[in-house]
């Protein structure tokens, strides 16, 4: 059985696919896509800690499909602006389980992580999967996967 290890950049796969699709990702379906068949040495989903009660049910939702959540402290700027960014933590938690999986999957669709990608790909010959909104990824990003797959209808939660 393969050993995979699960990375969601949570800010860019909610921003993505709101932006493109007007509605939110399915982490039930993505979980059991990527996870068939499949034996999860590590899953982590990387947010941004606002503090409100609707992002900590989503929270705890993430952790019931098996997800572990590492939250950053949302930080609003004197200038108005806001940072909340989970690269390196991203970066360093993928080196290190990349190292024991046979698979590393990334959902998210920053370019910032083609050369991540490539990396782990070289020293570790590690098959490395990006889900990402097409139009939304960065092509870099996608050159440098494995495999990209698509966020479609299927990884959707529609209004039902």
């Amino acid at each position: 059985m393969e050993k995979v290890s699960v990375f969601v950049d949570v800010q860019n796969i909610y921003y993505t696919t709101k932006q493109f699709y007007n509605c939110h990702f399915d982490y039930n379906a993505f979980w059991a896509e990527v996870t068939s068949n499949r034996q999860v040495v590590r899953a982590i989903s990387y947010a941004i800690d606002r503090g409100d009660e609707k992002q900590q049910q989503f929270q705890n939702i993430l952790r019931g499909i098996g997800f572990e959540v590492k939250l950053k402290p949302f930080i609003k700027r004197r200038d108005g602006s806001s940072k909340g960014d989970w690269d390196v933590g991203i970066a360093l938690d993928v080196l290190e389980y990349a190292k024991i999986s046979d698979v590393v999957v990334l959902a998210s669709g920053d370019g910032d992580f083609d050369l991540l990608i490539q990396k782990i790909r070289n020293s570790f010959d590690c098959v490395v999967e990006v889900y990402g909104v097409a139009q939304l990824t960065a092509v870099s990003l996608i050159k440098s996967a494995s495999k990209f797959v698509p966020i479609e209808e299927n990884l959707l939660l529609r209004n039902r």
